[in-house]
């Protein structure tokens, strides 16, 4: 069985390409479809089938875009009620592929219409789990409250994941392959492993959800502690309903101009150095300076769906990348323009005088805009107003103005956004970003 595991690490999101005589299948594709068009032509494959475990809520899939370019099938649960052609893939249901058979089981409890597909060639099975079954791990239940037109109570789907969890899973073996759609540090899920795969008999021994206990308990721990739920998840939901615009003619939508300005709500995705040597007024700093950067969770967390925004990129060379990032969460729609800018009439940030802060930290009001839970876990200053980064615009106007204002996180990454946020949403008063010098601080 060749198999091909794709990753896009900034989201945490694997995807997959099934190839068997000749005949190709990619699940749950990410917004740009070139690497499974590339696997293809080097597996001498034809791309006959494109199946969404569900309609996802943290990126864009290229299923249709992938379906007008080669005529593949797409195939996803009849619950979803895609607006899209495809053919109904549920319970009973299977798709020849090669040598390979593809069967569907219902497992919902992430969303209402999610399947897993088993894959099975002579004694060897597969399973691609989407968000149901992760490693370590099961897919959270209340994305589907807030997440788009496609509504579910979050304590109705955490029963749905019980049963499917309790039940779905019980007559495949041991050593069946365990793909799911995500990793560590994604959003759909709290306890995600590091690990790429596994197998259903490594999860029922050391995955939480399989364990012995009853309902209430099981429903108790999947609701507690879920992260923070992102604004653009319902917007991606929809999206991923409807299907996306070619990623290709959706970026080249949007205008482009070098050495100017701007004004409303401006992304500045330089490095944060460089930026608080100069940028444009009101910007926010949402650094895109690696690949690995969070830059479309921070993106998508920060401006909401609503929010047409200009981009500032740091040079013209990279703007084609910054705009994929952008369209990963289908925010190339909300793209008012991207630029660079001049050197002229630009604003700088305040320096942290760090000895003045360690002697004096009363001298200041600290704000600690980690996630709730990090938070939890343990504060690096006493005195410290939590105000998580992504309801800071929001909740801005509850700091204290009344002294200078120093900004945290856990690392520096994202107290350069926060802190750009305060200064773009406050005056008279001074903002300044604890930055990387927050590991002093740490106990």
């Amino acid at each position: 069985m060749n198999i091909k595991q794709f990753e896009y690490k900034p989201l945490a999101h694997f995807s997959y390409a099934i190839v068997s005589e000749g005949k190709m299948a990619v699940i749950d594709p990410e917004r740009n479809p070139e690497q499974y068009y590339v696997f293809a032509k080097a597996n001498n494959a034809e791309i006959v089938a494109v199946i969404e475990t569900h309609p996802h809520a943290d990126f864009v899939s290229s299923h249709l875009e992938i379906h007008k370019k080669t005529g593949a099938t797409i195939y996803n649960s009849e619950k979803l009620g895609a607006d899209y052609p495809h053919e109904y893939f549920d319970e009973g249901d299977s798709i020849p592929l090669g040598n390979i058979t593809l069967k569907a089981i219902n497992t919902p409890g992430h969303s209402p219409d999610s399947i897993t597909i088993i894959a099975t060639e002579g004694n060897k099975t597969v399973l691609f789990t989407g968000d149901t079954l992760f490693i370590g791990d099961v897919g959270r239940p209340d994305l589907r409250e807030k997440a788009g037109n496609m509504k579910a109570k979050r304590e109705e789907l955490a029963e749905m994941m019980y049963e499917t969890i309790t039940n779905k899973f019980t007559n495949l073996p041991e050593d069946a392959v365990v793909y799911p759609a995500h990793g560590a540090g994604s959003l759909c899920g709290k306890n995600l492993s590091d690990a790429a795969s596994s197998t259903l008999g490594n999860e029922r021994m050391g995955n939480w959800a399989f364990k012995k206990q009853s309902k209430e308990e099981f429903i108790d721990t999947i609701l507690d502690d879920q992260p923070f739920i992102p604004h653009y998840f319902g917007y991606d939901v929809d999206m991923n309903k409807t299907g996306a615009e070619d990623l290709k003619s959706s970026i080249e939508k949007v205008p482009f101009a070098e050495n100017t300005t701007a004004d409303g709500l401006i992304v500045d995705m330089r490095n944060e150095a460089t930026f608080k040597k100069g940028h444009l007024k009101g910007s926010i700093n949402i650094q895109a300076v690696s690949e690995n950067a969070k830059f479309e969770t921070w993106l998508g967390s920060i401006v909401k769906p609503k929010d047409a925004f200009t981009l500032v990129i740091d040079d013209k060379k990279n703007k084609d990348t910054l705009l994929h990032r952008v369209a990963k969460i289908g925010y190339e729609k909300l793209l008012k323009k991207v630029i660079t800018i001049s050197l002229e009439n630009l604003f700088t940030s305040e320096k942290l005088d760090l000895a003045d802060f360690k002697n004096n930290p009363d001298n200041y009001t600290i704000v600690d805009i980690r996630n709730t839970s990090e938070v939890e876990e343990g504060k690096f200053f006493d005195s410290a107003i939590s105000h998580p980064l992504n309801e800071l615009r929001d909740t801005a106007d509850k700091i204290p103005t009344n002294k200078p204002i120093v900004v945290h996180c856990a690392g520096g990454y994202r107290s350069a956004a926060g802190s750009s946020i305060l200064q773009k949403k406050m005056t008279g008063v001074t903002v300044y970003d604890l930055s990387d010098d927050v590991a002093q601080f740490k106990n």
